[in-house]
């Protein structure tokens, strides 16, 4: 037997009893797992900051300065962008809550408001429906007298359950240990991971010629042009993703303010920014911000909800036929059923999260997948279905176009002309 085989034999023994090991020993490893992922959780966050406001960074330094080469320019270039791209996304979040909120407060003050005449609408319609039963409509009567809804306090009520809100709240947070730390850590981790996101942003061209340096010292070009295809191809999936998102959640949120503006249509503010905000998550995403906005307009109106939701259900088709293939286009390159699986499985797997980057995520394993499948038929001489080739008359035509910009009755003259 050769050194070779020997040495390949035990590896695959060594991993053999490495699974084994691995697998008697599970909950261990399950523990170790979680401690290592606490430990680079801040710096994971910090990745993926970077990477999303490096797409707004990348297109502010296109913009700044961009005919001037000075040694002040190109100091300022990078630090002043991301503080800009910062400060954009800070503006972006302040101006969201700056509408939602206090549209909000309004909706629940007013189903405050709305509750009591209700439930007194809702029990005299009970009684009148129970006229044919008389037995029923004795006991629903004394039923609605005993529990009076107009008797209730509807706004002391109202306060009492906020200040005991309020106060069991902060009781907790300010007796409750665990909570406190919890909190703690969150804020610990998000101020390490924005300033590791800083860091990443500064330094992004330095370290990517260190790993650049790292692929050809340590991996061999095969294996290092397979990696970087697999890198690009999500690299420029995410980024088509994520802008085209984003461009049709603005979109679709100024389309719902303008038409909800023209029906005359309550809360269209706060509607539009929930139905924008929320349409970031795909397939399902606009239509919870609908549901939100709908039953709080239904607070104000039931009709005008019937409207809303009629508008809304036309407003996505036109979003979803005209606008999406428009802003998004087929960069994605996923069909509609792998996006719908995509969304499923993630939200199952990782909440919102899992939403946002199932799709971007599916879409580059399909993308890789189908080229790799396009390479073997084609080392295998299989004709692929996909591929639509022209007919040799559209061929001909096509060149003869391209090459004779003069008609064809021309050119036989000139022909004739040459050969005499």
């Amino acid at each position: 037997m050769e050194k070779k085989e020997i040495k390949r034999y035990g590896i695959i023994a060594l991993l053999i009893v490495a699974v084994c090991f691995v697998v008697k020993h599970f909950s261990l490893f399950g523990k170790l797992l979680s401690v290592a992922y606490s430990a680079v959780y801040p710096l994971l966050l910090g990745a993926v900051i970077a990477y999303i406001f490096n797409i707004i960074l990348s297109a502010l330094e296109k913009h700044y300065f961009p005919k001037t080469d000075t040694k002040a320019v190109r100091l300022t270039r990078r630090p002043v962008c991301i503080i800009l791209s910062f400060l954009c996304a800070a503006a972006i979040i302040a101006l969201i809550l700056k509408i939602v909120i206090p549209e909000m407060i309004n909706a629940v003050k007013l189903i405050s408001g709305e509750i009591p005449p209700l439930l007194d609408q809702l029990s005299g319609n009970i009684i009148k429906k129970l006229a044919e039963y008389p037995d029923i409509q004795q006991e629903a009567m004394e039923l609605f007298e005993e529990f009076d809804v107009k008797s209730l306090d509807w706004a002391s009520i109202t306060e009492k359950a906020a200040d005991v809100i309020q106060n069991g709240v902060m009781g907790i947070i300010t007796s409750a240990v665990g909570i406190v730390g919890t909190v703690t850590g969150f804020v610990t981790n998000a101020v390490l991971a924005v300033i590791f996101a800083i860091y990443l942003l500064l330094r992004k061209d330095k370290l990517r010629r260190d790993v650049k340096r790292m692929q050809k010292a340590f991996i061999s070009d095969k294996i290092n042009s397979k990696v970087n295809k697999v890198f690009r191809t999500a690299d420029s999936t995410f980024k088509s993703f994520f802008i085209g998102q984003f461009l049709e959640a603005i979109l679709l949120g100024c389309f719902c303010y303008i038409g909800m503006k023209i029906l005359k249509l309550p809360y269209a503010a706060m509607s539009s920014v929930l139905v924008g905000v929320t349409a970031l998550i795909p397939v399902v995403g606009a239509f919870i911000g609908a549901g939100v906005s709908a039953f709080i307009i239904f607070t104000e109106s039931p009709m005008q909800t019937l409207i809303f939701l009629i508008f809304l259900v036309i407003l996505q088709q036109l979003e979803g036929n005209v606008v999406y293939p428009k802003v998004v286009g087929n960069s994605i390159g996923l069909p509609g059923i792998w996006v719908l699986a995509a969304v499923t499985v993630g939200g199952g797997l990782w909440g919102v999260v899992g939403m946002l980057i199932g799709v971007p995520l599916a879409a580059t394993a399909y993308k890789l997948f189908f080229e790799h499948l396009e390479n073997k038929e084609k080392q295998l001489g299989i004709k692929s279905n996909n591929n639509e080739v022209p007919k040799k008359s559209e061929k001909k035509l096509f060149n003869f176009k391209k090459k004779n910009n003069s008609p064809p009755e021309k050119n036989k003259k000139t022909d004739k002309q040459k050969n005499k």
